[in-house]
């Protein structure tokens, strides 16, 4: 979730018309907190190498789940958690014609029983951040990748947010089931990408 993420979309001509169409459905519930155009595109990129199951928390109103079915090639399924009742009917909308995506309305942790994923993106649960972290152990299929977004990015190490050692961050860069790396998305933006050993 990126503070006026979905405002920052607008000004870019060539984006899929699925994501414009979940922008659009954002913009008209008045939710602005959409992915950023710079971590769709890191979404979209990894979901090309997909061939399974793409699992996703947070999915406010579509906008990320949009740039990864716009990605995920025939025959890959995607599962998202939104917990707002209201912002999940919306997404799911979006998604209506798309079989192949399912948007649950319900806590993140649903998706132990959905599972694994090659591919889980955490957005709205499961970071760490403030609530506990998840599992990739249990969550990602041999080899599967996590991607969390959303941090800024810390020039030194370790990380720093708020002048302290950032927990969260840490959590996934050093955890011994991935590999792990932080990707800096633009001056201000940046996710942690892990793949499962």
């Amino acid at each position: 979730m990126s503070v006026q993420g979905t405002a920052a979309h607008r000004a870019l001509a060539d984006l899929p018309p699925l994501v414009r169409r979940a922008l659009d459905a954002a913009e008209g519930a008045g939710f602005a907190y959409s992915c950023r155009p710079e971590q769709g595109r890191l979404l979209q990129a990894l979901a090309q190498g997909v061939v399974g199951l793409i699992g996703e928390t947070g999915t406010g109103c579509g906008v990320g789940l949009a740039w990864l079915a716009s990605g995920a090639g025939d025959g890959v399924r995607l599962v998202s958690m939104e917990r707002d009742e209201a912002r999940a009917a919306v997404a799911a909308e979006v998604f209506a014609d798309r079989p192949n995506v399912t948007v649950v309305c319900g806590d993140w942790t649903e998706l132990y029983q959905r599972g694994p994923f090659d591919l889980l993106v955490l957005d709205g649960g499961g970071q760490g951040k403030g609530d506990v972290p998840a599992d990739p152990t249990r969550l990602l299929a041999p080899g599967g990748t996590v991607v969390v977004d959303d941090f800024t990015p810390s020039p030194g190490w370790p990380p720093l947010h708020e002048g302290r050692p950032d927990t969260a961050r840490l959590h996934w860069l050093e955890h011994p089931a991935l590999r792990a790396t932080e990707l800096q998305l633009a001056a201000d933006l940046s996710s942690v990408v892990g793949r499962l050993r």
